[in-house]
């Protein structure tokens, strides 16, 4: 059974990273076969924590995307986003600057896949007003949406994953990740310059199209507007308070997403366009897969050799699972890495006697894949999402393109992450 969960393990990943088929049919088809062959059962696969579908992780991206889905309407994304530019006075590179700062932003509180496609057609505009390439911004906006996505328990499915293999909360993302996040924000803004040079040429009178833009015309609905604030306040309100309340942020997500339903009056059919059930009927078959390598026993035996690997040195496990999260997690998309990966670091983390070198096993592997998802093209699911977005406007990226960027930026942001892991958690601790 062992070798039969292996083989299909390693299939089904090969067929999501080269996008042979597409990674819905490779995860179901998957989990089906591991079902029909007897390695895993409804019981495992249903209903266990450990080797079954993480209903949490589900849940809470469910209603997050109908919220998300109801605030689209609002043109909320659309009123920050031409304010910025207008701020910025049309200078192409501060209009990078303050829309990948709102992307960070963002991303922290929704899905990036989301905060991608709400921002994405607004800078296209704002680009082709001012007559400048879409292509470096897009970039940009993506790598900073990885980045700032980061800093929450909400803000990329790999970190939902995370929290809820290791138990840590919303609030422990907030205290951990966000002050790592802000630097390599910081960072990241001086590095734009360099690293889009000649992005930034503009003609004068393409600036004036951008300052007659009225960000005010873009509410579409006020009303509705503040209806999803007062909502969103409450749930994240639920979110920080999780540990107080004893209610799961699964479960916050799903009353802020039943509430604004009930009180918004969208139609049932528009707010659930745009829920993406192909990524959650994926997350439901990569659990599966996973859980039976956990029922066989394939991840203990890893995280064994892991461990011999490291000698018992915590600091060289936590250096060793960051630097190879993030080569991963550029190679193949890091919600699968970190569901694979997840269970290892969990049996590392039982080894470890000082809590604090526990918890930056779990830190290095949310910094490495979520940092790591900025290297390739394919490395996260809004990378693909920005390159559809842009291949669609007439703005093809290539691999390539994207690639010699997104390496930079991910050995940039490595490289600092390596010593704010190293400072915190060993020397001042």
């Amino acid at each position: 059974m062992t070798v039969i969960a292996v083989v299909v393990f390693v299939v089904a990943y090969v067929l999501i990273a080269t996008e042979w088929t597409h990674k819905l049919l490779a995860a179901l088809g998957g989990a089906a076969v591991l079902l029909a062959l007897g390695v895993t059962d409804s019981e495992h696969a249903f209903y266990s924590h450990d080797t079954g579908i993480d209903w949490d992780v589900i849940f809470l991206l469910l209603g997050m995307m109908i919220i998300v889905g109801i605030l689209r309407r609002t043109g909320v994304f659309e009123y920050v986003a031409i304010w910025a530019a207008k701020r910025a006075k049309g200078s192409p590179l501060r209009v990078m600057i303050l829309l990948t700062l709102i992307t960070a932003v963002a991303s922290a509180f929704l899905d990036n896949v989301t905060t991608v496609l709400l921002i994405a057609p607004v800078t296209l505009l704002v680009c082709d007003r001012l007559g400048i390439n879409p292509v470096p911004f897009l970039i940009a906006e993506v790598m900073a949406s990885n980045i700032g996505g980061a800093a929450t328990l909400i803000g990329d499915p790999p970190n939902i994953i995370i929290a809820s293999r290791s138990g840590l909360t919303f609030n422990d993302f907030l205290l951990h990740m966000t002050p790592l996040v802000v630097v390599e924000l910081i960072v990241f803004t001086l590095v734009l310059p360099r690293l889009f040079k000649g992005s930034f040429d503009v003609d004068p009178a393409r600036v004036e199209n951008v300052l007659r833009l009225n960000e005010r015309e873009a509410i579409q609905d006020p009303r509705l507007l503040i209806k999803c604030g007062s909502v969103l306040v409450v749930v994240f309100t639920g979110f920080i308070g999780h540990s107080l309340f004893h209610v799961d942020p699964s479960v916050v997500a799903l009353l802020g997403a039943g509430l604004l339903v009930l009180i918004s009056g969208v139609p049932t059919k528009d707010y659930m366009a745009s829920v993406e059930w192909q990524t959650l009927l994926f997350f439901a078959g990569l659990f599966v897969m996973v859980g039976a390598l956990v029922k066989t026993g394939v991840i203990g035996n890893l995280a064994d050799q892991v461990g011999k690997a490291t000698n018992g040195k915590p600091l060289l496990a936590v250096m060793l699972i960051l630097f190879v999260s993030a080569v991963l997690s550029g190679i193949v998309d890091n919600i699968p890495y970190v569901a694979t990966m997840s269970p290892v670091v969990l049996e590392l983390t039982k080894s470890m006697h000082d809590p604090a070198h526990a918890n930056a096993l779990w830190w290095a592997l949310a910094a490495g894949a979520d940092f790591g998802g900025n290297a390739t093209a394919v490395g996260a699911s809004a990378n693909v999402v920005a390159i559809g977005i842009a291949l669609r406007a007439g703005n093809p990226i290539t691999f390539w393109e994207f690639t010699r960027k997104g390496v930079v930026m991910t050995a940039i942001t490595i490289a600092v992450a390596a010593p704010y892991l190293w400072l915190r958690y060993f020397v001042l601790s």
